[in-house]
């Protein structure tokens, strides 16, 4: 087990913030952490890291406690900016994690070249842009090299170049054997580097059916005379459809597409468009935070 998270409750006077959250992370997987602001996020990944005490529940990584501070020289966490002191070179960062954590300065300069921060490596922080201070915020998880990173919004502020090459890093990483719990609002990236959502609502996980996402539906629009029709012959032939408007949605499991289309066909429905879709982060955050949406 990398990462036991077992039923944490935490309190701020009379708000209760987190209510029993429980999860694990059992092998070097990616898994992403999702919710609104003021769901809980930071505070979760502050009790994990042992930044803020849980006033209930317990944390283990690695088989340790998180109280345990040697357990700290195996995994990193990647905060927001604000950790950087303008008036230090990015050199200067690396060069604190590297006396701490026993590296040497030539495995400092890897990092930094891995990540690309090398060119501006002893400029001040405070020159630095948003996008340069994400990169080193990356490189300064990732010079321990460890076995469990936590990433809080490790895409904020990077142009698409840089975001396309941190989500290969991340998926080189995960590959290479270390775990990733990750936290972002950017549901379009997230999917493209994890299927593992933990959607945290209202200071509560929300459990779901993992394997719903790699369903594959498809969006059919027919005409708008045709709707109630559509509706009643597909259930007539034992086959579930989702509506909106002049829109239905097929999630083939065992039915064939031009089977579908030979019944429609059959009864004279015309077929406007068809798209395929797949069920993911954007789709499964409305069904769960909207009370309507495409596949609610």
């Amino acid at each position: 087990m990398i990462l036991s998270v077992n039923n944490i409750h935490k309190s701020y006077g009379n708000e209760e913030v987190l209510k029993g959250v429980s999860f694990d992370i059992h092998n070097s997987e990616i898994v992403a952490l999702v919710g609104p602001n003021g769901s809980g996020k930071s505070t979760l990944l502050n009790i994990i890291n042992n930044l803020l005490p849980a006033n209930k529940g317990k944390v283990t990584i690695l088989g340790r406690s998180n109280k345990d501070p040697e357990i700290f020289r195996k995994i990193s966490f990647m905060q927001d900016n604000t950790v950087l002191y303008d008036y230090l070179s990015g050199y200067d960062h690396l060069q604190f994690i590297g006396d701490l954590q026993g590296i040497t300065k030539k495995h400092i300069f890897e990092t930094a070249e891995r990540i690309g921060i090398d060119g501006y490596l002893n400029k001040k922080v405070g020159h630095y842009s948003l996008g340069m201070k994400q990169h080193l915020l990356l490189a300064m998880a990732l010079i321990n090299k460890p076995e469990l990173m936590i990433l809080d919004e490790p895409l904020n502020g990077l142009d698409p170049t840089s975001a396309i090459k941190i989500r290969e890093l991340l998926l080189e990483l995960a590959e290479q054997g270390t775990a990733i719990l990750l936290s972002s609002h950017n549901l379009s990236e997230i999917d493209k580097v994890t299927s593992d959502i933990l959607f945290l609502k209202n200071g509560t996980l929300i459990q779901e059916d993992l394997s719903a996402h790699k369903q594959v539906w498809y969006e059919i629009k027919v005409m708008d005379v045709d709707v109630e029709i559509t509706r009643f012959i597909l259930s007539e032939a034992n086959i579930t459809t989702k509506f909106e408007g002049n829109r239905l949605y097929i999630c083939l499991k065992n039915e064939n597409l031009q089977y579908i289309f030979g019944i429609l066909k059959l009864h004279n429905i015309v077929v406007l468009d068809i798209e395929k879709k797949i069920l993911g982060t954007e789709e499964r955050y409305k069904k769960i935070f909207f009370s309507s949406g495409t596949f609610s």
